[in-house]
Formats: structure tokens, sequence, C-alpha cells
């Protein structure tokens, strides 16, 4: 079957690339403005090592204005990208509920927190990997009600236990995923076949 996106609408689009680019990463972004802002965003990707950038898509809240994250972003140019470890599936979901600006997710879900970097927000406790962005750009795709955003990384977390080799910077972990509407990990690894 083939869909024609010219003849479909943004959440039917949506729906299928969502259903169909699998597995995505889950980007657990940390804004802070008068409030620490906690939201998932699974519209993320590694995009560029030289300069060594990530893109993520934020959309609005139900109310049309602009989600906490990405004001955020775009008044203090700050952001923490935590990448979801196995046992934090639970609060990463639960973070997505839209709450007002001057509610925090770190304390209605209980959601520990660990500053490790005095000029970027705080990490989120127990997470294997955490970028330290700056705002890099923002991308105006016109009709779209998602907002790209370029963040620029700066700093890397990588927690100690999952460099299986320093010399090499070998990372194994299983991260979160998000899998169509629902979730999951990489699981098995399949090793790359030796090129001839």
């Amino acid at each position: 079957m083939i869909f024609d996106f010219e003849e479909l609408d943004s959440p039917t689009r949506y729906k299928l690339t969502a259903q169909t680019a699998v597995p995505r990463p889950i980007a657990w972004i940390v804004t802070q403005d008068t409030q620490i802002n906690i939201a998932p965003f699974s519209y993320f990707t590694p995009l560029s090592s030289n300069p060594p950038t990530l893109i993520v898509s934020i959309g609005h809240k139900s109310n049309k204005e602009p989600k906490d994250t990405l004001r955020n972003i775009r008044k203090t140019k700050k952001c923490t990208i935590c990448i979801a470890g196995e046992n934090q599936l639970e609060k990463l979901h639960f973070s997505s509920k839209e709450l007002d600006k001057n509610i925090s997710e770190a304390k209605e879900f209980d959601i520990k927190l660990n500053k490790i970097e005095e000029n970027f927000p705080p990490m989120i406790e127990g997470s294997p990997v955490a970028y330290f962005c700056d705002f890099y750009e923002e991308i105006d795709l016109k009709e779209s009600k998602t907002i790209p955003i370029i963040l620029e990384i700066k700093k890397l977390f990588v927690k100690n236990k999952i460099i299986t080799n320093s010399k090499k910077l070998h990372i194994d972990f299983n991260p979160l995923a998000r899998v169509g509407a629902n979730y999951g990990f990489i699981g098995e690894k399949i090793m790359a076949p030796k090129i001839p």
C-alpha cells in the first residue's frame, strides 16, 4: 500500500511516521525557568557531529500555547536531555501529562534530579546518558504544528558502568525507545558483519 502524504492530514501523517520510523530514542528534556520542567519527546535524533547537534520537534499545548519546554529553551537557551533507562519508564510516561507551567513534573511525579553542570538544568537521577545543550537554531516549517529545534551538545554525561571499553569508547546500555504508540528496549544486539 502506498500512502500519498499530500493527500493525508497531519495527524494521519504523524501516526504513519511514528509507527514506521522505529525504534526512536526518547529525549527526556529538562528545562528551567521559575520551575523545573521535564517532558519526553520521541521526535528526536542526532543531527551532526560537527557541529555536535541534536534535533527535537516540540509541539504545542492543548490551548495552542508553546509547550513549556519550547518556551523555556527560547528564553534560557539551555536544556539537559536525558536518555531514559530501563527502570524509568513509569515516571517518563507520567511526565508526558500536560501540567500548568507553575507545577514541576519533578515534584508532581517524584522525579529525582542531580545538578552536575552549573550552567545547565539538572539531569534526571539514574539516567545512563545526559546531553547538556545550548540552543542552536529553530526551524520554521511554515504550516507545521511542531517546531524543530536544533540543540548544540556542549557536554555529555555517560554513567561509568555502561562504558565497556574506555580506550575505544564503547558504550553499552539498554535505552528506552518509542515503538509506534508503545515503548520498547533495543533488546538483543547483532554484531555488524565485517566488510570484505
